[in-house]
């Protein structure tokens, strides 16, 4: 079964369980369901091509091309899928990777972490804890205190800005707009 296919699955009405390493991909899933779920037909429309591929195929975008890379404001950072809250900016550093790194979660339970075997490694992917959209990885290679790094595409997050314009996400985000972002 492709991919798409085992996707298209997941998330069409209910959520259901996954068997552990049953994606093609080499990712072992120990979440079994997601609290949240969204159409395929409904998410191909409301998330750029970009956005659907990272957290709904599992991809990744280019290293140093990511709208978040060099971001900088203060706020929290989303999963642009539902809106979970993820990362605080407090925690966001720059690591040299060139993707959005973060040494910390804004709530212990905003991510779910699974085995990742894919390309002949093993990592730790990270998903949203609420939809089970795909983030990036987890290293043990951040800085102090918490010595992670948290390594996520700009693509799977939306932005929330602190201050006067904290109750709206930003125009970019793609969860909070419905039309699609150049990404």
């Amino acid at each position: 079964m492709s991919g798409f296919n085992l996707l298209h699955l997941i998330t069409k009405s209910q959520p259901v369980s996954l068997r552990s390493c049953s994606l093609p991909s080499g990712a072992c899933r120990s979440k079994k369901t997601w609290p949240v779920s969204f159409p395929q037909e409904e998410l191909r429309k409301r998330l750029t091509p970009k956005q659907f591929h990272v957290t709904q195929e599992r991809g990744t975008e280019s290293a140093f091309t990511g709208e978040f890379t060099y971001h900088k404001d203060e706020g929290t950072y989303h999963c642009v899928v539902c809106g979970a809250p993820l990362f605080s900016s407090d925690s966001k550093f720059d690591s040299g990777s060139g993707w959005p790194s973060f040494f910390d979660l804004l709530k212990e339970e905003s991510v779910s972490l699974a085995d990742d075997f894919s390309y002949g490694l093993h990592r730790v992917e990270t998903t949203c804890s609420q939809c089970g959209a795909h983030l990036g990885h987890l290293f043990d290679d951040g800085p102090k205190p918490t010595g992670k790094r948290y390594c996520i595409n700009s693509a799977s997050l939306a932005f929330q800005a602190a201050g006067p314009d904290e109750g709206r996400a930003s125009a970019s985000s793609g969860a909070a707009t419905s039309g699609k972002g150049d990404l």
